[in-house]
């Protein structure tokens, strides 16, 4: 399901006053009074119903092709990883590719921060939880300088990311946004928040999820247009002007995906777009591609 998007409102809290924060990282928009959160709702069934179309056996060649052929147009870089928990089809273009985080790496500064209280027999404090809402929820910078400090910063997030078995996410010290990864690493990620074999506990897990299953309305483009009507979506986006590390625009989004049949984990990432709204058609449009070819695949 494509969503439309309007970004200059976005794309002016990302390059206001938030980056003298973060030298590469700056995209929390500014608080909108009013606004719904629900982001990552269930998709209403009056949006109408989709018509399910045949399955055909996964054809992955064809599938590389398009997604090559579709990059291939786009200005920047980008790389996708995607699995389907339900029938165990994965696919990846450009998935080791290392792309600057912004603020997706919001999902590891929690998860690290929940695994480390975890193993020392705490929860979280009223503090933290209430930081974390505004991180995940709003995107909001602070809160993440907070908990990233809460974590341990770069050592801390570092060493719950061997326990996650992330390979090639390297936390960047003082500037969490900064920090590099992989496609292939977010979904590693998300694997430890839905999988029973995750150090992380069923509660902590079931937490993380439900803060990326109600983010601002407006902070609900990316992942979120492989969706269909009835299906649940979280995740967490990010957005950034770079430029210490590259030009343009950062943009990613990663998350999950539920419906009857499936059970979506995906990472989108993309570096040097030329503006945000260039990075969210290319993050948005790759999304789609992947999910609906192995929707409909066995």
């Amino acid at each position: 399901m494509r969503r439309h998007i309007i970004v200059l409102a976005l794309a002016a809290g990302a390059t206001g006053a938030g980056l003298a924060a973060h030298w590469v990282v700056s995209d929390a928009p500014a608080r909108r009074t009013g606004v719904t959160a629900g982001a990552t709702q269930a998709i209403t069934a009056e949006q109408g119903a989709a018509a399910k179309e045949p399955t055909r056996p996964f054809d992955r060649p064809a599938l590389t092709q398009a997604v090559r052929a579709y990059l291939g147009t786009r200005p920047g870089k980008a790389g996708v990883m995607a699995t389907d928990l339900r029938t165990g089809l994965t696919f990846g273009e450009n998935e080791k590719g290392r792309f600057v985080t912004a603020s997706i790496m919001k999902v590891d500064i929690l998860s690290s921060l929940v695994l480390q209280r975890q193993r020392d027999r705490r929860a979280l404090t009223r503090g933290q939880r209430e930081l974390a809402g505004h991180m995940i929820r709003e995107s909001d910078n602070n809160a993440a300088d907070a908990l990233y400090s809460a974590a341990g910063g770069s050592s801390g997030v570092r060493k719950a990311n061997k326990s996650f078995a992330l390979k090639n996410t390297t936390p960047f010290s003082g500037s969490w946004g900064s920090s590099l990864t992989t496609p292939a690493d977010q979904v590693r990620l998300l694997t430890n928040l839905v999988s029973n074999k995750s150090p992380i506990n069923a509660s902590g897990r079931a937490y993380i999820l439900s803060l990326m299953g109600s983010v601002l309305r407006e902070q609900s483009w990316g992942v979120s247009a492989a969706a269909r009507p009835g299906e649940k979506v979280a995740l967490k986006n990010g957005w950034t002007p770079v430029y210490h590390q590259g030009h343009g625009w950062a943009v990613n989004s990663i998350g999950r995906i539920t419906g009857r049949d499936h059970d979506f984990l995906i990472a989108v990432c993309s570096g040097d777009s030329p503006t945000m709204g260039a990075g969210v058609a290319t993050v948005e449009h790759v999304a789609e591609m992947v999910v609906s070819t192995l929707r409909d695949s066995r």
